[in-house]
Parts: structure tokens; C-alpha cells; sequence
């Protein structure tokens, strides 16, 4: 566009969106992952790429939505299930809080998806369409409910497998093993807004949600999904050998308990008997964000008297993450560039000039 009477939207949208174009599916693509070690990539929200020194590409809760677009009429939809939890009415202000870094439709080789459970930032359309069509050899792994919404949404039920908890399912170099999970809003999130859950009895969780744990031939992933704190995370602990952890962390507005609080985490990587833990999630709704390095500080605050095992990565969305090299590292930062200064003439009025 080189005239402003060419402009319109469209071109505008087309020109800027995704902001990262095919910068991160590049990046992952050209990925050799050294032997003994994985690597994985943040694509906001709780959703990750991972990738094998065998080359399995994993998949996890990629979403490629958004929130809150207009003020409306300033209430919340009915039946919501954060209206169900805080007895609200009026619009949860959650605008999305970070950029797209990932093309889906550029998203090529995936062995399998991998979603946690229901709710609609985990479970996306977008991408299952973009899997589908783009990796034909794709199988897509959740629990139940989360199956029978892709079989809605045409995805050959051929593809798809169903887990529950203790479940195994072997894909390319990786076992994947479904866990309990411990996400009590899914339990409220019901699609019948008329529906009145007072007095009932809770739906089985584990037709609606799973956490995830990735054992690979480079060290296992643990993926909490948006589970709340549950003793339970020690039951993984002791049964499973858990190198990293993922968990959702956020601060929860004054009468909803939806995100983990940074004692939360600690207790969960305790627990876990993990080696690093990684908070994510808090970057994308701007009414739960949090800072991470909170937890940094509550970390380094008890780690001496409780003797803790592990360390907090505070990571980026659309970064990197290599384990067991980065085990050491407390923050993520990208890449500076400029590591080729001066190997070349540089071109300047006269030397001293900067």
C-alpha cells in the first residue's frame, strides 16, 4: 500500500495478522533437538509445541481466539461459569493480552493434539481444522467430551482417541498419559444456560478434563491444563517421574477462584517432586494477569528453610525452553541479535559518531 486510497481493513489485516507471520513455525521447524533433551515453545494461554530429538511434534491447547471485542450490553452471557461461581451479571472485562505468535494455518508435521478439557481457550476450532487439513496423519487425544466436540466439528472420529485418567497412548517417541485433573470451573461450565447446578451433583470430571504428562527419551513434561491446587498433585508425584511442570497462574478478582495463586505453584511443584516449574496462562486475559515473578520471590523467600528441589522458570510467550540445558535459568529473554557487529565495515559520517 503505497497511497492512502488503497488502504481498507482487509489489506491492513492481511498485512499484520498473526503478527509473528511464520517467524515461530520456522524456527520450530529448523529445531534440531539434541539428543537426551526436548524442547518446547509457549503459544500463549496454556498452549505449547513440543518437539523431540526424534522429531515427534506435539501439540498441546493451541488457541487461536479471542476475548471481550465490544462493550455490548454490558452483561455476561447466562449460564456462564463465572457467573455461576461469583453470582455476577455484569461483563467479565477478559481482553486478550498478547499476540497471535503462531500461524495455524502455517502448522505443518504434527503427530498429534493433545487438548485438556472443554473450555473454549484450550479447545479451538481454528486449530483443529488447521491439524486436520495441514498433518493427515494427526490423531487428536482428549478427554471425552473434548473428542465428541472435534467429531462435531468433522473431525474423522477414525482420528481421534478418547483418554481417562492412567490412560497411555503412544505417539511417534513420546507416551502420552493422561492424569486426573483437578479443574473445578470445567465442572461448572455447563452449555445449558437454563440449567440450575444447586443441589446436584457434579458431571465426571474426567469425561471433560485431563492433565497431561509427556514422558519422552529427553526427560518427561507434566501439563497441569487449568487445574486448581489439589493434594492429588502429590499422588503424580509419587507415581510419575516429573522433570518439568506446567500450571495455570493468574490472579483471581475478589470472590472467583478460577487461577493458581504463586503458592499454589510452589506447593504444586513440591508436591510434584518436579524440577522446574512453569507458570503460564497469566499473559493472556487482562483481568487475571499476574506477575510471575512473584512466585521468583516467594521461591527464593523459602527455599532454604523448605529446602525445595526445583526452580521457577518465568518464561515468554513464543519463546523457547530446552530441558535439561535451561534447568539452571530463572527468566526467559529472546534473542538480542547483533551478534555479527563489526564483522563487517560499518558506515558512519566518521568513527566517533555514536
Amino acid at each position: 500500500m503505497k497511497n492512502i486510497n488503497e488502504v481498507t481493513k482487509d489489506k491492513w489485516l492481511a498485512a499484520t495478522f498473526p503478527e509473528w507471520g511464520t517467524w515461530l513455525t520456522e524456527e520450530i521447524e529448523a529445531k534440531e533437538v539434541a539428543e537426551g533433551s526436548f524442547a518446547m515453545w509457549w503459544l500463549g494461554c496454556t498452549g505449547i509445541w513440543l518437539k523431540t530429538h526424534e522429531g515427534t511434534n506435539i501439540v498441546m491447547d493451541m488457541w487461536n481466539g479471542t476475548g471481550k471485542q465490544t462493550h455490548g450490553n454490558g452483561k455476561m452471557k447466562k449460564g456462564h461459569q463465572m457467573q455461576r461461581i461469583g453470582g455476577v451479571s455484569n461483563m467479565q472485562p477478559n481482553l486478550r493480552n498478547v499476540p497471535f505468535v503462531i500461524d495455524p494455518f502455517e502448522v505443518r508435521n504434527v503427530d498429534a493434539l493433545v487438548v485438556s478439557h472443554i473450555h473454549s481457550d484450550h479447545l479451538d476450532i481454528v486449530t483443529a481444522a488447521a491439524v486436520a487439513k495441514n498433518s493427515p496423519k494427526a490423531k487428536f487425544i482428549g478427554p471425552k467430551e473434548v473428542v465428541n466436540t472435534w467429531i462435531e466439528w468433522g473431525v474423522p472420529a477414525e482420528r481421534t482417541i478418547v483418554v481417562k485418567p492412567n490412560d497411555r497412548v503412544t505417539v511417534g517417541s513420546v507416551e502420552v498419559v493422561a492424569l486426573e485433573s483437578f479443574d473445578r470451573t470445567a465442572l461448572v461450565t455447563i452449555d445449558d444456560e437454563n440449567q440450575t447446578l444447586a443441589g446436584t451433583m457434579p458431571i465426571d470430571m474426567d469425561d471433560i478434563a485431563v492433565n497431561i504428562l509427556f514422558e519422552t527419551s529427553g526427560g518427561n513434561l507434566y501439563h497441569g491444563a487449568d487445574s486448581h491446587y489439589s493434594v492429588m498433585f502429590a499422588k503424580h508425584g509419587k507415581e510419575h517421574e516429573i522433570d518439568v511442570a506446567l500450571i495455570n497462574y493468574g490472579e483471581n478478582p475478589p470472590g472467583i477462584q478460577d487461577k493458581m495463586t504463586s503458592i499454589d505453584v510452589l506447593r504444586m511443584a513440591e508436591a510434584l517432586k518436579a524440577k522446574v516449574v512453569i507458570p503460564v496462562h497469566h499473559d493472556i486475559w487482562t483481568n487475571f494477569m499476574a506477575d510471575p515473578e512473584e512466585i521468583v520471590t516467594l521461591w527464593d523467600f523459602k527455599k532454604d528453610r523448605l529446602q525445595y528441589q526445583f526452580k521457577p522458570f518465568i518464561w515468554q510467550v513464543g519463546g523457547e525452553y530446552n530441558y535439561p540445558q535451561d534447568t539452571d535459568r530463572i527468566r526467559f529473554n529472546f534473542n538480542r541479535g547483533f551478534q555479527d557487529v563489526f564483522e563487517q565495515e560499518n558506515d558512519l559520517p566518521y568513527p566517533s559518531f555514536l
